[in-house]
């Protein structure tokens, strides 16, 4: 099973590094991920079991930003 997480932040094709962002920052914490890039938002799916862990890892980011 997969958890779906929706990033909220408008994203666009020209814009670079948000998914290495959230990408690494998942890996670093061994959370696997595949990310849906779309034209206007992303959504990343991680396993079930790990989706508190990796919204906790993703919140990280953003308050490092």
């Amino acid at each position: 099973m997969l958890a779906t997480l929706a990033l909220t932040v408008h994203s666009s094709l020209e814009a670079g590094g948000l998914t290495a962002a959230f990408s690494l920052g998942l890996a670093d914490a061994g959370i696997r991920c595949n990310v849906l890039a779309g034209f206007h938002h992303d959504d990343l799916l991680v396993p079930a079991p790990e989706g508190d862990r990796a919204l906790d890892v993703i919140r990280a980011l953003r308050g490092g930003a």
